[in-house]
């Protein structure tokens, strides 16, 4: 998803996963702030490897098999993220994480409630065409 991050506009997902997209922004900005002060260009709120964790954080939100029905990372059943993107997710949620309610309170509470919900049970191969 190199350059549709430019073409790429949360208003064409619903609701539920706009606010995820949302969420996992303000994340990787805490996070690059914190972490990446001295590599991002700048002007820059993200560094080269931020920008491309949000990248494809977008692309798999954009993607997700349960749409609207999207559970949180934790609760999901389907890990759609490769071995080291999620790794590396991992590490700017358990950074940002605590962070997001002192700078994002309402995402950071609409979140852990979406946490509290239980994951749908996985679509059926007919209806994700």
């Amino acid at each position: 998803m190199s350059n549709q991050s430019e073409i790429f506009s949360p208003r064409s997902l619903g609701k539920r996963r706009q606010r995820e997209y949302r969420t996992v922004l303000a994340m990787i900005g805490i996070y690059c702030r914190d972490k990446h002060p001295r590599t991002r260009p700048a002007g820059e709120e993200l560094c080269e490897e931020c920008r491309e964790l949000r990248d494809y954080a977008t692309e798999r939100l954009c993607k997700c098999l349960f749409a609207e029905e999207k559970p949180t990372c934790a609760k999901c059943p389907v890990h759609c993220y490769k071995p080291d993107m999620r790794a590396k997710i991992s590490a700017v949620m358990r950074h940002a994480g605590p962070r997001m309610l002192l700078e994002h309170p309402v995402l950071a509470l609409r979140h852990l409630l979406d946490g509290k919900k239980p994951a749908p049970e996985m679509p059926s191969r007919r209806k994700r065409i």
